[in-house]
């Protein structure tokens, strides 16, 4: 594929805009304010260079992996009615610019990491890109485990903040990336129903796509119980008290109600939006908590 860029103004911005939404940009936010929460609550503090720039590398690095996991997905992308209009399957950007601008950002991503906060973290860093890319994506295709595999990778920039002020694994950190870990779990389950028959015109092997939506409605309430119990444990690690508990007690009681109902919803679409909705809601609400209670 060959593609032209005139010097107009705004075909610059465009191309720009493209190349910026390889790397998923509300994703890269999210990304950033959670490696920054696992900075704020460490016990330890860091300089504020540092820290910006080891935030600024983490958001980068997942840049990176969305980039690559673009370029690998594009022919998928090009199936799926959500994806089509992305830049690459659209043939707005070539190919190989995606991999250029996805290894380019990773090579600059992790030895900053290095120099602005420790090699753990760069290498929590580097193992979670691999693993994205290398594992995640094409076993995406292969079975509903991706998830799981997916969500290790994505549950990591909490705990690279943490290791970054630290510079080890532990405490409220483990308890971070626990939380992240589960919490994709209802998320992607949600999502994955809403999405079903676009994923299954992907060829993606969700649970849903794989074992029915049924399976995949009965397992949303336990992993939602399951992330309940695990919010819980920032408070023997003496991490938060009260202020953090009731709230994440009373959020974690209403997404596991929610996904409870809704799974005896007889609208698979519907019981998909509200649980995909609240686990929107139900994250902001137990890092805040956690931020306002952090000790």
């Amino acid at each position: 594929m060959r593609m032209t860029v005139t010097a107009t103004g705004t075909s610059r911005i465009d191309l720009g805009r493209d190349i910026a939404g390889l790397g998923k940009p509300r994703i890269t936010v999210f990304v950033l304010i959670t490696t920054a929460i696992g900075i704020f609550v460490a016990p330890q503090s860091m300089p504020w260079i540092a820290g910006m720039l080891s935030i600024c590398a983490t958001g980068l690095l997942v840049a990176a992996a969305n980039t690559l996991n673009c370029y690998i997905e594009r022919d998928t992308d090009a199936r799926m009615e959500r994806t089509r209009k992305r830049p690459l399957p659209d043939g707005r950007i070539p190919a190989n610019w995606a991999l250029g601008v996805g290894l380019m950002s990773a090579a600059i991503a992790v030895p900053t990491l290095v120099l602005a906060a420790n090699r753990l973290t760069a290498t929590l860093g580097l193992a979670a890109l691999l693993i994205y890319v290398l594992a995640y994506t094409p076993l995406k295709r292969v079975g509903p485990f991706a998830l799981q595999v997916g969500a290790f990778a994505g549950a990591m920039p909490p705990l690279m903040g943490w290791a970054a002020a630290t510079g080890r694994i532990g405490g409220l950190g483990a308890v971070l990336f626990a939380i992240l870990f589960l919490w994709q779990m209802p998320h992607f389950l949600a999502l994955s129903l809403l999405y079903e028959e676009d994923y299954r015109r992907g060829g993606i092997a969700t649970l849903s796509v794989r074992r029915g939506p049924e399976v995949a409605r009965r397992r949303l309430p336990i992993w939602a119980g399951a992330l309940t119990i695990t919010s819980l444990l920032a408070l023997p690690v003496g991490a938060a008290g009260l202020l953090y508990a009731v709230p994440a007690s009373l959020a974690g009681l209403g997404f596991v109600a929610v996904a409870w109902a809704a799974g005896r919803e007889s609208s698979a679409s519907l019981w998909a939006r509200r649980a995909f909705l609240y686990s929107l809601a139900y994250l902001p609400i137990v890092l805040g908590a956690l931020l306002l209670d952090a000790r």
